[in-house]
This record gives C-alpha cells, sequence and structure tokens, in this order.
C-alpha cells in the first residue's frame, strides 16, 4: 500500500489525502468503532489538529451502546497482553506502549489488577477502560477500584471520557506516523 503525502507533509492534511479504505484501516487501529471510523472519514478535509480531535471527541460522545462495546473490544484488559487480546500490529503496539507502566509490577499487583479486572467486569458487563498512558499499575489498580463505587450510568460517561483520550493519543500517533 503505499502512503499519500501531501505538501504540508503530514497531519491532518495527510490524512484527508488517502483513500477511503486506507483512512479507515488506520483509524481502526485508533478506534475499533464502525461509527466513529465513519464520522472521522465523512468530516475530512480537517484544517488542525484541534479540528480532528473536536470531531473525534463528538464521534466518541455520540456512540450508541453498539458503538461502544464496538470500540471496547479493540482494547485488552489492563495487564493483558495486546496480542492475547487479538488487536491489530499498530492497535497493539500502542496498546503495550501505553500500559507500559503495569510491565514493571510484580506478580501480587499484577493478580489484584486481574481481579479487580474481573470484579469490574462483573459489575459493568465490559472490560475496564482506562487512559493507562505514564500511569503505574498501582495507580490503575486504585482507579479500577474507585470506580466499582459507579452507577452505570456514571460509569459510561467515565468510560466515554477515557475513550476520548484514548482516541486522541492514537490520533496523534497516527499523524505523526504520517509524516
Amino acid at each position: 500500500m503505499t502512503r499519500t503525502r501531501t505538501a504540508a507533509g503530514g497531519g491532518p492534511a495527510a490524512l484527508g489525502a488517502l483513500s477511503e479504505d486506507e483512512l479507515r484501516s488506520r483509524l481502526h487501529s485508533c478506534c475499533a468503532a464502525e461509527a466513529w471510523v465513519e464520522a472521522i472519514v465523512r468530516g475530512r478535509p480537517y484544517a488542525d489538529t484541534a479540528e480532528l480531535f473536536a470531531a473525534s471527541d463528538r464521534a466518541t460522545a455520540a456512540l450508541d451502546s453498539g458503538g461502544l462495546a464496538q470500540a471496547l473490544a479493540g482494547h485488552p484488559r489492563i495487564g493483558e497482553t495486546p496480542a492475547a487480546h487479538g488487536a491489530d500490529r499498530r492497535a497493539a503496539a500502542w496498546s503495550h506502549t501505553e500500559q507500559a507502566g503495569v510491565a514493571d509490577a510484580d506478580a501480587e499487583l499484577r493478580a489484584e489488577l486481574a481481579a479487580a479486572n474481573a470484579e469490574y467486569e462483573r459489575r459493568f458487563g465490559q472490560v475496564y477502560l482506562v487512559c493507562a498512558s505514564g500511569r503505574s499499575a498501582a495507580e490503575l489498580l486504585d482507579l479500577c477500584r474507585s470506580r466499582l463505587a459507579n452507577d452505570p450510568e456514571t460509569e459510561r460517561g467515565v468510560v466515554l471520557s477515557e475513550l476520548e483520550k484514548i482516541n486522541r493519543l492514537r490520533l496523534a500517533k497516527l499523524l505523526e506516523s504520517e509524516r
């Protein structure tokens, strides 16, 4: 597959120059929700990164239950290797980097995190999603435990907020890779 570049040298303009199929493929690495991908594709061209991020935030906030489930299916559990989850290579590499704070955790902390993940999934029926970049395993465990006290509606709002952060981080990485 040949990358299409623009005179601008990358950024949102480079995404705008990609074919729809190429763009969809790249965007799926950022967010697995079809509705989000389609909203980003339909909204182009983007004048700048701020406009792209705003479109991403709107598309994330607009996800219905099915779209949110698709998005969550694209993320491994905190502490789980992305390859075990079946993520595409780009998304797997990003997840690995984003969860780097878990890599140094000892076996006891990893077991506590796995138990908290399982409890969260029993409580809310979905994977525990958190923007893990720059956070330690202990911090991620504490966040999970605190979120277990949320009611489902509050937790949905938290999940969408975390997904917005992750989508922005991944879009920024995607833009960087298009330079």
